[in-house]
């Protein structure tokens, strides 16, 4: 009898595969549910303006009370977009979506994501405040810096979601 065609060495084929399978997709499933998402670097990534803008000790840790308080206020509209957000994917794979609903949802969302881009604004012009005149021009580089690298990765993100 041919090796290649015996019961047992099929048998042990299709089991190995069968559990090469399930690990690989326990692998992507634990990459995909456990993994923390990628933080929205707006507002987790510790500003790293000290280097870049020569504070002092006063400035640094003025800074970082500023930065608080900021990330303490923005919470709740992220928290509030981030239910909308959940609320609008249900409706969406919904047989029947109603697509008032979705437009209403996605206008609460465009609400809340304006507030904190307000919030943020003025967030910047507290810190600008703390800052001598050289220290704003380049706190504007640093902000402009990150706000077209923000851009970029949306475009990047996009992109990799639809190709």
């Amino acid at each position: 009898m041919d090796f290649l065609t015996s019961k047992r060495f099929v048998t042990t084929a299709l089991v190995l595969l069968v559990l090469l399978n399930v690990t690989l997709l326990s692998v992507l499933w634990w990459h995909n549910t456990l993994q923390p998402e990628p933080p929205n670097h707006q507002f987790n990534r510790p500003l790293s303006f000290g280097e870049s803008l020569s504070l002092s000790k006063s400035q640094a840790a003025s800074f970082r009370t500023l930065r608080q308080e900021h990330l303490l206020k923005v919470q709740p509209e992220m928290e509030s977009i981030a239910l909308l957000k959940k609320q609008l994917v249900e409706e969406s794979v919904k047989e029947q979506p109603d697509t008032k609903k979705i437009e209403a949802l996605a206008a609460e969302i465009g609400s809340h994501q304006g507030a904190i881009e307000r919030d943020l604004a003025l967030h910047f012009h507290e810190l600008a405040k703390i800052c001598t005149p050289e220290q704003r021009d380049s706190l504007k580089k640093v902000l402009n810096r990150i706000s077209s690298h923000k851009h970029s990765m949306r475009m990047d993100q996009s992109r990799e979601h639809h190709p």
